[in-house]
Formats: C-alpha cells, structure tokens, sequence
C-alpha cells in the first residue's frame, strides 16, 4: 500500500510516517498543497493522508481537485478542529473520511488500511491462495498454516499479487504501489524481492515470471 502524508508540521509528519513504514506501508511527503497535487498527479496512491490547514493551497483546495480529478486515491483528511461543522464541510469537499488531531495511531492506521479496502476493486482484509493465506491487517502470511518470516517489501509484494487474483502485476506496477519515491526505478530491487519471496514460500513454486509482462500468482 502506498500512502502521501500531506502535513506541513514536519516532525508530526515523519513521526506518522515512521510509525507507517514500520506498519509495512510505502509513504511519501509533501508539506504544502501544491506539491501534494504535483505528487498525486505521479504516483497512484492508495490513500492519501491530508492536513486540512496547509501552505500554498489549502488542505479544501487540494480535496476538491483530487476528487475532481477522478483517482482511485481515497482521502482521510486531518484536523485540529473536530466540531461537528469542519468534519460535514470536509465530507462534502469529497473526503472519505475523517480524523481530529491529537489522535490514537492506533486508530489511524486501521483508518488508513479500512479506506485502502474501499480502493476498488475492493480487497478483502484476508487474501488467500490455495494453503497460502495473508492477513493485510495484522500482516501475518501462512503456507499450510506455516508462518513465514517475510519482510515488509516481501509482503507487500505478496499482497499485490494475492489481490491481483491472477492477473499480471508489472515489475513497474509492483515498484509504484510497493515502494516509495526514494526507490530508484533502475534499480533491480523488485526482481531481488521477488526471489527472496518465491524462496521463502517454498514449493511447489507460486510465483510465475510472464516474459515480458511482470509476475503473477
């Protein structure tokens, strides 16, 4: 899954995204309005995490073109405020949801995979393959009820491909939603990965190589 952190508070923001990464999320920043829009226009993220209250364009300014730009990206815009009348006005601008600051990570994050889940098509919490089984939200795998020891580019990877049902995920497609803009696309970090998973998941092998098209389950 791929999250935008959109705060202009710079420590909040990297503590939030710490606090994500380790959750096996790739998160990118932005601390102003403007560069939001220029990064939503790049990458395809899953959920975008948006301050109400920012620099250059606010937080309203920035929901509206989002959604009227059509993406698949859901919005769970953040607040300092949390009366009753800022939580209708940001539903209205098109958010999906809605947080007041201070808040519980805790909540956040199952906010954040609850709106990933609406991301059509939608995902079920737990994704399974034959004995292969994934739990997205405690991010545990299992091969015939055998825990494995995955990391979280590794189930990233394995998530992509479980909800993909079959269909082909490019190595492009795999770097976008799995890593974050600090990922060098010239580098071979998802055929690495992808090697690291196959052997991880054991036999008989899962994973099959499309020439030319990327991988699949």
């Amino acid at each position: 899954m791929r999250v935008l952190i959109v705060e202009d508070h710079r420590e909040l923001a990297e503590t939030v995204a710490t606090g994500l990464r380790r959750d096996g999320m790739a998160v990118d920043l932005a601390h102003d309005g403007r560069h939001a829009l220029e990064m939503a226009t790049v990458h395809d993220y899953d959920v975008v995490l948006l301050d109400r209250d920012l620099p250059q364009l606010h937080g309203d300014d920035v929901c509206r073109a989002l959604v009227e730009a059509g993406g698949r990206s859901r919005i769970l815009m953040l607040t300092a405020s949390a009366t009753l009348e800022d939580r209708i006005d940001g539903l209205d601008l098109g958010a999906d949801d809605y947080l007041a600051k201070p808040f519980a990570f805790g909540e956040l994050v199952a906010r954040i995979r609850a709106l990933a889940r609406r991301v059509q098509p939608a995902v079920p919490p737990v994704l399974t393959h034959g004995d292969v089984t994934l739990d997205t939200t405690r991010r545990v795998a299992r091969r015939a009820g055998r825990r494995l020891d995955l990391t979280h580019k590794e189930l990233a990877v394995l998530e992509l491909l479980l909800a993909a049902r079959g269909g082909v995920i490019s190595a492009e497609q795999l770097l976008e939603r799995g890593w974050d803009q600090a990922a060098d696309p010239f580098t071979n970090t998802v055929k690495v990965t992808v090697s690291r998973l196959r052997r991880k998941l054991g036999e008989p092998p899962l994973i099959e190589t499309v020439p030319h098209a990327g991988y699949r389950i």
